[in-house]
């Protein structure tokens, strides 16, 4: 199995000076944690999380529309790509402690991502074939990371 076949698509980005409250945004109206950062070719160069947004806001002490996302996103930042295989970007995951990766293209650009809801998804439905400990796990995972219903978060 590789990436493309469980990566989440369309991939929702910001730019390197959009502010921090674009990014916000857009995790709001997408229920996700994560956006990748691209610069003006479209080239992945960071993420920005919630946590990242949360922590800017507490330890900056200014609004989230006053704070530029290149000041909070990290740039050292572990990628797959789409003909990656899923064992390999699990691994990555797991070394890197990451729930999620940047799935991009040859030329940089980011495509979809790879979270660990898209894998634990994957699990639940092979959870027959499985172990009952496996697919109990698989089941708790995916269950956390169902999106959303409606509009409240």
């Amino acid at each position: 199995m590789r990436v493309k076949d469980l990566m989440s698509q369309p991939v929702h980005t910001c730019k390197l000076d959009q502010s921090v409250l674009t990014a916000a945004q857009i995790m709001w109206e997408r229920d996700c944690g994560i956006v990748p950062v691209v610069d003006d070719n479209y080239r992945l160069v960071g993420v920005i999380t919630d946590r990242d947004i949360c922590m800017a806001a507490l330890f900056t002490n200014r609004p989230l529309s006053e704070i530029n996302v290149a000041a909070v996103m990290a740039s050292d930042v572990s990628t797959c790509g789409p003909e990656d295989p899923i064992i390999d970007a699990e691994h990555m995951m797991s070394s890197r402690q990451v729930h999620r990766l940047p799935v991009v293209n040859e030329s940089g650009a980011p495509t979809g991502l790879l979270s660990l809801a898209d894998v634990a998804r994957k699990l639940r439905s092979n959870g027959a074939k499985s172990s009952p400990a496996a697919a109990d796990l698989a089941e708790t995972m995916a269950a956390i990371c169902e999106p959303h219903q409606g509009t409240t978060h």
